[in-house]
């Protein structure tokens, strides 16, 4: 599962994000470009068209440097891929994940490895993720990374993918 992560300092008095109205009026940091920009600009224009307090949005080149304004309490939250967020909070302590949200936005975002047309991995990968999803493995590993919210119960050739963005 693609999934998304709110990080927050360590003390930081804010518990949980979960829905677009839990960042109204706070200072948030996001990459540009990314698809966590995107819903975070949905979530803030939601936001001010009920009448809610705009985010004032931050932008960041380097995770490091996120770190840094997330601990100097320049931004109270990170919006970012889950996995390396869940690392950095397993490993450096001084932070936390106070919600997480689908990659998709509105619809379930899937992760997808991919390979040469017609070489022949296809169905040996799938029947390879798939041996460890049923004997446990898949989850272990998942669990030990802190990413078990990213599990998929079946590995899956060709899932349907995220709906055309009009441009």
């Amino acid at each position: 599962m693609d999934q998304l992560a709110w990080q927050v300092s360590r003390g930081s008095p804010i518990t949980k994000i979960e829905k677009a109205a839990d960042i109204a009026g706070l200072n948030v940091s996001v990459g540009s470009g990314t698809n966590q920009e995107k819903i975070l600009l949905e979530w803030d224009a939601q936001n001010q068209k009920a009448g809610l307090e705009a985010a004032n949005i931050q932008y960041y080149q380097k995770y490091g440097d996120v770190l840094l304004a997330l601990k100097s309490g320049r931004v109270q939250a990170y919006l970012g891929p889950n996995p390396p967020i869940a690392y950095q909070v397993a490993v450096g302590g001084d932070s936390r994940i106070v919600g997480t949200l689908s990659g998709g936005g509105s619809v379930e975002g899937l992760i997808a490895v991919m390979t040469l047309k017609g070489n022949g991995l296809v169905q040996p990968v799938n029947e390879a993720i798939n041996t460890l999803i049923e004997n446990g493995k898949y989850a272990e590993v998942l669990k030990r990374w802190g990413l078990d919210n990213e599990a998929l119960p079946t590995s899956r050739i060709n899932p349907p993918g995220l709906p055309r963005q009009p441009k």
